[in-house]
This record gives structure tokens, C-alpha cells and sequence, in this order.
């Protein structure tokens, strides 16, 4: 994610944004649908968006790799406010980020919204839904979700630059090399990452049960 500006050929800027939009479409869907029924779910969309905003504006520059490693955020957004919800927040914050940080372009907006939004925020969703459905307790269902919400992440940015920078040589020779430059940093960030994630959700469960069962959490 935060793939620098214009780094990616315009045909794949373009196929990344068709595939991120119809996701942010529905997260706007489901924000509307969900704050009708319930007027203090927009405030904790917010409270979530500035968390999102937050973690993932840590970078650190990957010089090789063409963007920048750090948190994401996504796993416990999407815990707590469903994969749909997460991608519309994450879409926020990157657009923000775009204009106002340099951190990522408009024109890989959409490849960014796919690798942290999409991709981050079902990965992390479904990992912690699989593991409380087998009776894995809450901190390590959140732990793992926010793990591989952050690899799954960062897999699926190498996967976006080899294929919009490869030119003729071969996928997936690049996409290893990319990968392996992410690895130094990415590869604790996702374990920080994952004890970050597990600690707000146990916290919740403690502090704030109701939250989570309003939610559809436990």
C-alpha cells in the first residue's frame, strides 16, 4: 500500500480503481443502511477511521519496492465494523493521506484501496471469525487476524507492483524480489501489529462488551 505516484502504467492504475470502487460503493451502502438503524454507529465509524488513520500513517520508505512498510489497521476495523465498513474507511484515509501526506498517489488509489482495504480487511474479518468459530479464545483470534491482515496486505502490493512494473520478464521472479524487500520491516510490523490488534480487542471485551455484541463481535 502507499505505492508512490505514478509508479504503476496507467492500464493497471485503472484496472486497480475498477476493482476498488464497486467495494467502496457497498461500504457506503452499508454505512448509510447501518447509521438509519442505529444513530451512534456513525461516531464509532469515525472513532475507527482515526484509528485507521493513525496506525497506518507510520511509513517506512522501501526505496527498493517503490512505496513504504508499516501498520495498517485494517484487522481490527474490520473485526469491529465488518469488512464493508473497513474498506470505506480505509478508502478515507488513503485519499487523505494522497493529498495531504504523500503517502501513496491518487493514481494508485485504487491499488491501495484493494491491498489494505479489500484484501486487509477480509483477511483480518475472516481470520478472527474462523478462529472464534473454532473456540480459539479472543486474544489470539485477534492476533492472528491482525497479522495477517497486515501480510495479506503487503503480499498483495507486491503482487500489484510486479505486475504493473514487470514490462516482459517474468511475474513472479519480481514479485519474490519484492517481497523480500518488504521483509525486514514487514515481518515485525505484522506481529506488532498483531499484539496491537488483539490488545484493543480484548480491551473492548473487558471495557466494553456491549460494543462488541452490538457489533456482532461475540
Amino acid at each position: 500500500m502507499h505505492i508512490s505516484e505514478g509508479i504503476l502504467p496507467w492500464n493497471w492504475a485503472l484496472l486497480w480503481f475498477v476493482v476498488a470502487m464497486p467495494f467502496a460503493g457497498y461500504g457506503l451502502y452499508r454505512l448509510k443502511k447501518l447509521s438509519n438503524e442505529d444513530l451512534s454507529f456513525k461516531p464509532l465509524v469515525g472513532v475507527m477511521a482515526a484509528v485507521v488513520f493513525i496506525i497506518s500513517c507510520m511509513p517506512i520508505p522501501v526505496p527498493t519496492a517503490g512505496t513504504c512498510s508499516h501498520p495498517c489497521g485494517t484487522g481490527i476495523s474490520g473485526i469491529l465494523l465488518g469488512p464493508a465498513i473497513s474498506i470505506l474507511i480505509t478508502a478515507a484515509a488513503l485519499l487523505i493521506q494522497a493529498l495531504f501526506l504523500a503517502h501513496g498517489g491518487l493514481s494508485t488509489w485504487g491499488a491501495d484501496i484493494v491491498s489494505m482495504g479489500v484484501v486487509g480487511s477480509f483477511a483480518g474479518y475472516f481470520t478472527f471469525k474462523a478462529l472464534r468459530a473454532v473456540k480459539i479464545n479472543m486474544a489470539v483470534a485477534g492476533f492472528m487476524a491482525g497479522l495477517l491482515a497486515d501480510w495479506a496486505t503487503y503480499l498483495t502490493t507486491s503482487a500489484e507492483l510486479a505486475s504493473g512494473i514487470r514490462g516482459d520478464s517474468p511475474f513472479l521472479p519480481l514479485f519474490w524480489k519484492i517481497v523480500i524487500a518488504f521483509m525486514p520491516t514487514q515481518l515485525p510490523l505484522g506481529i506488532l501489529e498483531g499484539a496491537i490488534t488483539s490488545g484493543m480487542v480484548v480491551l473492548l471485551y473487558k471495557k466494553r462488551p456491549d460494543l462488541l455484541v452490538k457489533m456482532g463481535v461475540v
